[in-house]
Protein backbone atom coordinates (compact mmCIF):
# COMPACT_ATOMS: atom_id res chain seq x y z
CA UNK A 1 0.00 0.00 0.00
CA UNK A 2 1.28 3.67 -1.22
CA UNK A 3 1.62 5.64 1.78
CA UNK A 4 -0.26 8.34 0.42
CA UNK A 5 -3.46 6.39 -0.35
CA UNK A 6 -6.60 7.10 1.67
CA UNK A 7 -5.88 4.81 4.79
CA UNK A 8 -8.86 3.58 6.71
CA UNK A 9 -9.84 5.21 10.38
CA UNK A 10 -9.98 2.15 11.95
CA UNK A 11 -6.71 0.96 10.79
CA UNK A 12 -4.86 3.80 12.72
CA UNK A 13 -7.11 3.14 16.10
CA UNK A 14 -4.98 0.86 19.15
CA UNK A 15 -2.32 1.45 17.23
CA UNK A 16 0.93 0.01 19.52
CA UNK A 17 3.95 2.40 19.27
CA UNK A 18 7.36 -0.01 18.52
CA UNK A 19 10.40 2.24 18.47
CA UNK A 20 11.99 5.33 18.44
CA UNK A 21 14.08 6.65 15.73
CA UNK A 22 15.74 9.66 14.55
CA UNK A 23 14.98 13.00 15.00
CA UNK A 24 13.27 12.21 18.69
CA UNK A 25 10.09 10.58 16.58
CA UNK A 26 8.49 7.16 17.31
CA UNK A 27 8.17 4.53 14.27
CA UNK A 28 5.02 2.18 13.66
CA UNK A 29 4.01 -0.26 10.90
CA UNK A 30 0.65 -0.44 10.02
CA UNK A 31 0.36 -3.27 7.24
CA UNK A 32 3.22 -2.01 5.31
CA UNK A 33 3.03 1.70 5.83
CA UNK A 34 5.30 3.21 7.86
CA UNK A 35 4.21 5.86 10.08
CA UNK A 36 6.50 8.26 12.16
CA UNK A 37 4.39 9.79 15.17
CA UNK A 38 5.86 12.17 17.41
CA UNK A 39 4.63 13.50 20.76
CA UNK A 40 4.90 9.75 22.36
CA UNK A 41 7.19 6.66 23.38
CA UNK A 42 7.64 2.84 22.28
CA UNK A 43 4.51 0.69 24.20
CA UNK A 44 2.21 3.36 24.39
CA UNK A 45 -1.16 2.28 22.31
CA UNK A 46 -3.13 4.78 20.66
CA UNK A 47 -5.68 6.32 18.03
CA UNK A 48 -3.30 8.29 15.33
CA UNK A 49 -4.43 10.87 13.12
CA UNK A 50 -2.28 11.65 9.67
CA UNK A 51 -0.68 14.98 9.33
CA UNK A 52 1.25 14.43 6.67
CA UNK A 53 1.08 12.07 3.55
CA UNK A 54 4.57 11.07 1.68
CA UNK A 55 4.83 8.43 -0.86
CA UNK A 56 6.66 5.99 1.83
CA UNK A 57 6.01 7.13 4.35
CA UNK A 58 3.03 9.44 7.00
CA UNK A 59 3.77 11.13 9.30
CA UNK A 60 0.97 11.24 12.80
CA UNK A 61 0.37 12.74 16.14
CA UNK A 62 -1.86 10.81 18.85
CA UNK A 63 -5.65 11.73 19.60
CA UNK A 64 -6.12 9.09 22.51
CA UNK A 65 -4.10 7.29 24.61
CA UNK A 66 -5.49 4.06 25.57
CA UNK A 67 -2.13 2.67 27.28
CA UNK A 68 0.80 4.22 28.34
CA UNK A 69 4.41 3.02 27.77
CA UNK A 70 6.32 1.24 31.03
CA UNK A 71 9.06 3.75 29.96
CA UNK A 72 6.81 6.89 30.52
CA UNK A 73 8.40 9.16 33.63
CA UNK A 74 6.67 12.05 34.69
CA UNK A 75 7.59 15.43 32.49
CA UNK A 76 9.35 17.79 35.23
CA UNK A 77 8.92 21.07 33.37
CA UNK A 78 5.18 23.05 33.55
CA UNK A 79 5.94 23.91 29.87
CA UNK A 80 6.71 19.81 28.60
CA UNK A 81 4.36 19.72 25.65
CA UNK A 82 4.25 23.22 24.57
CA UNK A 83 7.48 24.36 23.95
CA UNK A 84 9.34 22.72 21.77
CA UNK A 85 12.38 22.02 23.64
CA UNK A 86 13.13 19.13 26.31
CA UNK A 87 11.06 16.72 24.11
CA UNK A 88 12.33 13.38 26.45
CA UNK A 89 11.28 14.54 29.39
CA UNK A 90 8.54 11.82 29.67
CA UNK A 91 11.73 8.74 29.41
CA UNK A 92 13.26 8.65 32.34
CA UNK A 93 17.25 9.45 31.57
CA UNK A 94 18.62 5.75 31.29
CA UNK A 95 16.16 5.19 28.35
CA UNK A 96 17.22 8.41 26.34
CA UNK A 97 20.85 7.18 26.87
CA UNK A 98 20.12 3.47 25.45
CA UNK A 99 17.90 5.29 22.21
CA UNK A 100 20.77 7.63 21.74
CA UNK A 101 23.28 4.79 21.63
CA UNK A 102 21.25 2.78 19.81
CA UNK A 103 20.64 6.05 16.78
CA UNK A 104 24.17 5.96 16.62
CA UNK A 105 24.95 2.55 16.02
CA UNK A 106 22.34 2.65 13.62
CA UNK A 107 23.16 5.12 11.67
CA UNK A 108 26.48 4.71 11.22
CA UNK A 109 25.48 0.90 10.11
CA UNK A 110 22.59 2.03 7.86
CA UNK A 111 23.94 5.18 6.17
CA UNK A 112 27.80 4.51 6.56
CA UNK A 113 28.08 1.04 5.58
CA UNK A 114 31.72 0.91 7.14
CA UNK A 115 33.38 -1.79 9.15
CA UNK A 116 32.65 -0.85 12.66
CA UNK A 117 34.44 -1.79 16.32
CA UNK A 118 31.93 -2.20 19.37
CA UNK A 119 31.01 0.80 20.21
CA UNK A 120 31.68 2.82 23.29
CA UNK A 121 29.01 2.63 26.19
CA UNK A 122 27.29 6.41 25.52
CA UNK A 123 28.72 8.80 28.50
CA UNK A 124 25.93 10.67 30.23
CA UNK A 125 26.07 14.06 30.72
CA UNK A 126 27.33 15.40 33.80
CA UNK A 127 24.35 17.75 34.76
CA UNK A 128 20.70 16.51 33.52
CA UNK A 129 19.34 19.81 34.60
CA UNK A 130 20.55 23.52 34.10
CA UNK A 131 23.40 22.53 31.96
CA UNK A 132 23.31 24.95 29.27
CA UNK A 133 25.45 28.09 29.44
CA UNK A 134 23.61 29.78 26.30
CA UNK A 135 19.79 30.63 26.13
CA UNK A 136 17.84 32.77 23.43
CA UNK A 137 14.38 34.49 24.63
CA UNK A 138 11.83 36.07 21.88
CA UNK A 139 9.20 39.26 22.60
CA UNK A 140 6.21 38.74 20.96
CA UNK A 141 3.02 41.27 21.74
CA UNK A 142 0.68 38.17 20.65
CA UNK A 143 2.03 35.58 23.05
CA UNK A 144 0.68 31.97 22.06
CA UNK A 145 -2.12 30.41 24.33
CA UNK A 146 -1.56 27.38 25.76
CA UNK A 147 -5.34 25.17 25.13
CA UNK A 148 -5.81 25.10 28.79
CA UNK A 149 -5.43 28.71 28.73
CA UNK A 150 -7.84 29.09 26.07
CA UNK A 151 -10.33 26.89 28.08
CA UNK A 152 -10.33 29.31 31.10
CA UNK A 153 -12.36 32.13 30.62
CA UNK A 154 -12.16 33.24 34.53
CA UNK A 155 -8.66 35.25 33.91
CA UNK A 156 -7.55 37.14 30.93
CA UNK A 157 -3.99 36.27 30.18
CA UNK A 158 -1.04 39.13 29.47
CA UNK A 159 -0.51 38.20 25.63
CA UNK A 160 2.93 40.67 25.64
CA UNK A 161 5.23 37.43 26.49
CA UNK A 162 9.32 36.86 26.63
CA UNK A 163 9.63 33.20 25.85
CA UNK A 164 10.20 30.60 23.47
CA UNK A 165 8.91 29.37 20.30
CA UNK A 166 6.36 27.01 19.69
CA UNK A 167 6.90 23.69 18.02
CA UNK A 168 7.44 24.36 14.14
CA UNK A 169 6.38 27.81 14.11
CA UNK A 170 9.09 30.86 13.99
CA UNK A 171 5.80 33.72 14.71
CA UNK A 172 4.36 31.84 18.22
CA UNK A 173 5.69 32.61 21.22
CA UNK A 174 5.18 30.56 24.41
CA UNK A 175 5.31 32.69 27.34
CA UNK A 176 8.40 30.62 30.23
CA UNK A 177 7.92 30.94 33.94
CA UNK A 178 10.32 28.46 34.40
CA UNK A 179 12.87 26.81 32.43
CA UNK A 180 15.26 24.05 33.46
CA UNK A 181 17.79 24.50 31.16
CA UNK A 182 19.88 27.22 32.73
CA UNK A 183 20.81 27.77 36.05
CA UNK A 184 19.44 31.39 37.88
CA UNK A 185 19.75 33.92 37.68
CA UNK A 186 18.59 33.68 34.26
CA UNK A 187 14.88 32.56 34.78
CA UNK A 188 14.62 35.91 37.17
CA UNK A 189 16.47 37.84 34.83
CA UNK A 190 14.13 36.89 31.78
CA UNK A 191 10.80 37.55 34.11
CA UNK A 192 12.03 40.57 35.64
CA UNK A 193 12.87 42.34 31.99
CA UNK A 194 9.70 41.21 31.05
CA UNK A 195 7.43 42.69 34.18
CA UNK A 196 9.30 46.25 33.30
CA UNK A 197 8.57 45.86 29.99
CA UNK A 198 4.91 45.11 30.66
CA UNK A 199 4.39 47.28 34.05
CA UNK A 200 6.48 50.84 31.49
CA UNK A 201 4.36 49.74 28.61
CA UNK A 202 7.65 49.27 26.36
CA UNK A 203 6.70 47.64 22.66
CA UNK A 204 6.45 43.84 22.34
CA UNK A 205 8.21 42.73 19.01
CA UNK A 206 5.71 41.83 16.19
CA UNK A 207 7.86 38.95 14.69
CA UNK A 208 5.66 38.58 11.21
CA UNK A 209 5.49 42.24 10.94
CA UNK A 210 8.55 43.71 12.17
CA UNK A 211 7.39 46.13 14.47
CA UNK A 212 7.51 46.94 18.03
CA UNK A 213 10.65 47.50 19.46
CA UNK A 214 11.65 44.60 22.25
CA UNK A 215 13.54 41.63 19.79
CA UNK A 216 15.36 39.10 21.68
CA UNK A 217 16.87 38.23 24.93
CA UNK A 218 20.14 36.20 25.22
CA UNK A 219 21.16 35.12 28.72
CA UNK A 220 24.87 33.78 29.02
CA UNK A 221 26.33 32.13 31.97
CA UNK A 222 29.49 30.64 33.13
CA UNK A 223 29.27 27.99 34.95
CA UNK A 224 33.16 27.86 35.93
CA UNK A 225 33.57 31.52 36.76
CA UNK A 226 30.20 32.65 37.84
CA UNK A 227 29.69 35.55 35.30
CA UNK A 228 27.04 36.47 33.67
CA UNK A 229 26.24 38.59 30.02
CA UNK A 230 23.17 39.93 29.13
CA UNK A 231 22.33 41.26 25.11
CA UNK A 232 18.81 42.65 24.40
CA UNK A 233 18.23 42.90 20.61
CA UNK A 234 15.62 45.87 19.61
CA UNK A 235 14.21 46.61 16.48
CA UNK A 236 15.13 49.91 16.76
CA UNK A 237 16.91 53.03 18.91
CA UNK A 238 14.60 54.33 21.85
CA UNK A 239 14.87 56.55 24.69
CA UNK A 240 13.49 53.46 26.49
CA UNK A 241 16.52 51.10 26.36
CA UNK A 242 18.60 52.86 28.71
CA UNK A 243 16.37 53.04 31.58
CA UNK A 244 15.68 49.20 31.05
CA UNK A 245 19.07 48.31 31.14
CA UNK A 246 19.49 50.90 34.00
CA UNK A 247 17.07 48.35 36.07
CA UNK A 248 18.36 45.41 35.64
CA UNK A 249 21.71 46.29 36.09
CA UNK A 250 20.23 47.81 39.40
CA UNK A 251 18.70 44.57 40.12
CA UNK A 252 21.07 41.91 39.32
CA UNK A 253 24.30 43.41 39.85
CA UNK A 254 25.77 40.26 39.25
CA UNK A 255 25.88 40.70 35.66
CA UNK A 256 29.37 41.02 34.64
CA UNK A 257 28.51 42.27 30.55
CA UNK A 258 25.26 44.10 29.79
CA UNK A 259 25.25 45.08 26.17
CA UNK A 260 22.62 45.77 23.54
CA UNK A 261 22.32 45.23 19.82
CA UNK A 262 19.84 47.36 17.15
CA UNK A 263 18.70 44.73 14.18
CA UNK A 264 16.45 45.84 11.81
CA UNK A 265 17.38 42.85 9.72
CA UNK A 266 15.22 40.62 8.73
CA UNK A 267 16.56 37.59 10.95
CA UNK A 268 18.06 37.77 14.36
CA UNK A 269 21.67 37.07 13.79
CA UNK A 270 23.75 39.95 14.76
CA UNK A 271 27.73 38.91 13.64
CA UNK A 272 27.67 41.18 11.32
CA UNK A 273 26.22 44.59 13.64
CA UNK A 274 27.32 46.43 16.86
CA UNK A 275 27.17 45.32 19.60
CA UNK A 276 27.38 48.24 22.63
CA UNK A 277 28.84 47.13 25.59
CA UNK A 278 26.66 49.13 28.14
CA UNK A 279 28.02 48.11 31.70
CA UNK A 280 30.97 46.28 32.86
CA UNK A 281 33.25 44.04 30.17
CA UNK A 282 32.36 43.12 26.56
CA UNK A 283 33.12 39.56 27.30
CA UNK A 284 32.99 36.88 29.88
CA UNK A 285 35.10 33.95 30.88
CA UNK A 286 35.30 30.17 31.31
CA UNK A 287 37.74 27.77 32.57
CA UNK A 288 38.30 24.72 31.26
CA UNK A 289 41.62 22.23 33.13
CA UNK A 290 43.84 25.67 33.80
CA UNK A 291 42.85 27.53 30.47
CA UNK A 292 40.64 30.16 30.58
CA UNK A 293 38.23 30.67 27.09
CA UNK A 294 37.39 34.55 26.58
CA UNK A 295 33.37 34.95 24.94
CA UNK A 296 32.16 37.17 23.56
CA UNK A 297 28.46 38.52 22.26
CA UNK A 298 29.47 37.00 18.96
CA UNK A 299 31.39 33.90 20.48
CA UNK A 300 30.87 29.93 19.99
CA UNK A 301 31.23 28.07 22.69
CA UNK A 302 29.69 24.53 23.47
CA UNK A 303 26.74 24.97 25.46
CA UNK A 304 27.12 22.46 28.12
CA UNK A 305 30.67 23.59 29.25
CA UNK A 306 31.27 20.23 31.84
CA UNK A 307 29.64 18.19 28.54
CA UNK A 308 32.06 19.74 26.69
CA UNK A 309 35.13 19.27 28.61
CA UNK A 310 33.74 15.32 29.01
CA UNK A 311 33.79 15.77 24.82
CA UNK A 312 37.18 17.17 24.67
CA UNK A 313 38.47 14.78 27.16
CA UNK A 314 37.22 11.98 24.58
CA UNK A 315 38.61 13.87 21.31
CA UNK A 316 42.39 13.80 23.81
CA UNK A 317 42.61 10.57 24.47
CA UNK A 318 41.29 9.13 20.95
CA UNK A 319 44.43 11.43 20.05
CA UNK A 320 46.91 9.83 22.11
CA UNK A 321 49.37 12.49 21.39
CA UNK A 322 52.98 12.22 22.41
CA UNK A 323 54.37 15.73 22.14
CA UNK A 324 56.07 15.84 18.94
CA UNK A 325 53.05 16.10 16.67
CA UNK A 326 51.54 18.20 14.21
CA UNK A 327 47.99 18.84 14.70
CA UNK A 328 45.24 20.14 12.00
CA UNK A 329 42.08 21.57 13.55
CA UNK A 330 39.55 21.74 11.26
CA UNK A 331 36.42 23.88 12.05
CA UNK A 332 38.47 25.32 14.76
CA UNK A 333 35.67 28.02 16.35
CA UNK A 334 37.74 29.69 18.98
CA UNK A 335 40.20 27.35 19.36
CA UNK A 336 39.36 25.46 22.13
CA UNK A 337 39.71 21.83 21.34
CA UNK A 338 43.30 23.00 19.67
CA UNK A 339 44.43 24.67 23.14
CA UNK A 340 42.97 21.99 24.86
CA UNK A 341 45.72 19.65 23.16
CA UNK A 342 48.57 22.08 22.44
CA UNK A 343 50.17 20.88 25.72
CA UNK A 344 50.18 17.36 24.11
CA UNK A 345 51.25 18.37 20.47
CA UNK A 346 53.95 20.45 19.08
CA UNK A 347 52.13 22.85 16.74
CA UNK A 348 48.55 23.52 16.07
CA UNK A 349 47.18 24.89 13.36
CA UNK A 350 43.34 25.95 13.34
CA UNK A 351 40.93 26.36 10.25
CA UNK A 352 37.76 27.98 10.94
CA UNK A 353 35.32 29.73 8.48
CA UNK A 354 33.93 32.60 10.70
CA UNK A 355 36.34 35.05 11.22
CA UNK A 356 35.37 36.84 14.50
CA UNK A 357 35.91 32.97 15.69
CA UNK A 358 39.03 32.98 14.49
CA UNK A 359 40.01 36.96 16.18
CA UNK A 360 38.98 35.09 19.13
CA UNK A 361 41.00 32.23 19.17
CA UNK A 362 44.08 34.40 18.61
CA UNK A 363 43.22 36.33 22.25
CA UNK A 364 42.48 32.83 23.79
CA UNK A 365 46.31 31.40 22.66
CA UNK A 366 47.36 35.33 24.00
CA UNK A 367 45.87 35.14 27.87
CA UNK A 368 46.72 31.50 28.03
CA UNK A 369 50.28 32.03 27.03
CA UNK A 370 50.15 29.06 24.22
CA UNK A 371 52.79 29.49 21.74
CA UNK A 372 52.33 26.70 19.53
CA UNK A 373 48.99 27.56 17.38
CA UNK A 374 48.56 29.60 14.35
CA UNK A 375 44.86 30.29 12.70
CA UNK A 376 43.46 30.86 9.55
CA UNK A 377 40.37 32.36 8.67
CA UNK A 378 38.68 31.08 4.67
CA UNK A 379 36.19 28.50 3.59
CA UNK A 380 37.31 24.95 4.71
CA UNK A 381 37.10 23.96 0.84
CA UNK A 382 38.94 26.39 -0.30
CA UNK A 383 41.46 26.63 2.32
CA UNK A 384 42.64 23.23 2.72
CA UNK A 385 44.77 22.90 -0.54
CA UNK A 386 48.33 21.33 -0.97
CA UNK A 387 49.60 24.54 -1.06
CA UNK A 388 47.90 24.78 2.39
CA UNK A 389 49.88 21.67 3.99
CA UNK A 390 53.10 22.30 2.06
CA UNK A 391 53.13 25.81 3.76
CA UNK A 392 51.91 24.33 7.35
CA UNK A 393 53.70 20.81 7.06
CA UNK A 394 52.08 17.09 6.31
CA UNK A 395 49.48 16.91 9.89
CA UNK A 396 50.18 13.46 11.93
CA UNK A 397 46.92 14.38 12.97
CA UNK A 398 43.76 15.83 12.09
CA UNK A 399 41.05 16.63 14.49
CA UNK A 400 37.73 17.66 12.60
CA UNK A 401 34.39 19.17 14.26
CA UNK A 402 32.32 20.39 11.27
CA UNK A 403 29.03 21.78 11.65
CA UNK A 404 25.47 19.39 11.59
CA UNK A 405 25.54 19.40 7.71
CA UNK A 406 28.54 17.98 7.93
CA UNK A 407 31.98 18.13 5.79
CA UNK A 408 31.99 19.55 2.11
CA UNK A 409 33.32 16.36 -0.26
CA UNK A 410 35.66 18.67 -1.37
CA UNK A 411 37.10 18.88 1.90
CA UNK A 412 36.80 14.59 2.64
CA UNK A 413 38.49 14.19 -0.77
CA UNK A 414 41.05 16.41 0.43
CA UNK A 415 41.60 14.55 3.46
CA UNK A 416 41.60 10.73 1.29
CA UNK A 417 44.57 12.59 -0.79
CA UNK A 418 46.54 14.03 2.51
CA UNK A 419 46.18 10.46 3.88
CA UNK A 420 47.19 11.92 7.92
CA UNK A 421 47.82 8.69 9.81
CA UNK A 422 45.02 9.40 11.85
CA UNK A 423 41.77 11.47 12.29
CA UNK A 424 39.47 12.04 15.07
CA UNK A 425 35.72 13.21 13.50
CA UNK A 426 33.75 14.99 16.11
CA UNK A 427 29.96 15.27 14.97
CA UNK A 428 26.78 16.41 16.65
CA UNK A 429 24.92 14.53 13.76
CA UNK A 430 25.51 11.09 13.59
CA UNK A 431 23.82 11.23 10.21
CA UNK A 432 26.15 13.55 7.93
CA UNK A 433 29.19 11.80 10.29
CA UNK A 434 28.13 8.29 9.18
CA UNK A 435 27.26 9.41 5.07
CA UNK A 436 31.44 11.08 5.88
CA UNK A 437 32.37 8.00 7.25
CA UNK A 438 31.35 5.81 3.85
CA UNK A 439 33.36 8.55 1.93
CA UNK A 440 36.64 8.03 4.08
CA UNK A 441 35.99 4.06 3.78
CA UNK A 442 38.18 4.46 0.74
CA UNK A 443 41.66 4.95 2.99
CA UNK A 444 40.64 4.91 6.38
CA UNK A 445 39.28 2.43 8.64
CA UNK A 446 37.13 2.79 12.02
CA UNK A 447 38.71 1.88 15.08
CA UNK A 448 37.05 3.48 17.96
CA UNK A 449 33.76 4.96 18.76
CA UNK A 450 32.16 7.06 21.55
CA UNK A 451 29.15 8.80 21.51
CA UNK A 452 28.82 11.73 24.33
CA UNK A 453 25.09 12.83 25.64
CA UNK A 454 25.55 17.04 25.64
CA UNK A 455 21.78 17.34 25.85
CA UNK A 456 19.75 15.91 27.89
CA UNK A 457 16.16 15.27 27.45
CA UNK A 458 16.64 15.90 23.98
CA UNK A 459 17.47 13.85 20.89
CA UNK A 460 20.17 15.10 20.26
CA UNK A 461 23.55 13.29 20.62
CA UNK A 462 27.61 13.70 19.89
CA UNK A 463 29.71 11.25 18.57
CA UNK A 464 33.49 10.59 18.51
CA UNK A 465 35.14 8.66 16.04
CA UNK A 466 39.18 7.49 15.57
CA UNK A 467 39.61 6.73 11.68
CA UNK A 468 43.33 5.06 11.24
CA UNK A 469 44.81 5.14 7.56
CA UNK A 470 44.64 1.24 6.36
Amino acid sequence: MRADKKIPAEALQHVEIQDMVAEGKCLVRVGNLVIFVSQVAPGDVVDLRVTKSKKSFLEAVPTKFHKYSELRVTPFCQHFGTCGGCKWQHLGYDTQLRYKQQQVEDTLQRIGKVQLPEIQQILPSPQRTYYRNKLEYTFSFNGWLTEDQIKDDTQQYDRRVLGFHTPARFDKIIDIQHCHLQPEPSNEIRLFIRDYAREHMLRFGNIVKQTGNLRNLIVRTAQTTGEIMVILQCYLPHHSIEPLLDAVYAKFPQITSLNYVLNNKGNETFHDLEVVNYKGKPYIEEEMEGLRFRIGPKSFYQTNSEGAYQLYKVARDFAELKGNELVYDLYTGAGTIASFVSKQAKRVIGVEYVEQAVADAHVNAEINGITNMAFVAGDMKDILTPAFTEQHGQPDLIITDPPRAGMHPDVVQRLLEMRCPRIVYISCNPATQARDLELLDAAYAVTRVQPVDMFPHTHHVENVVLLELK
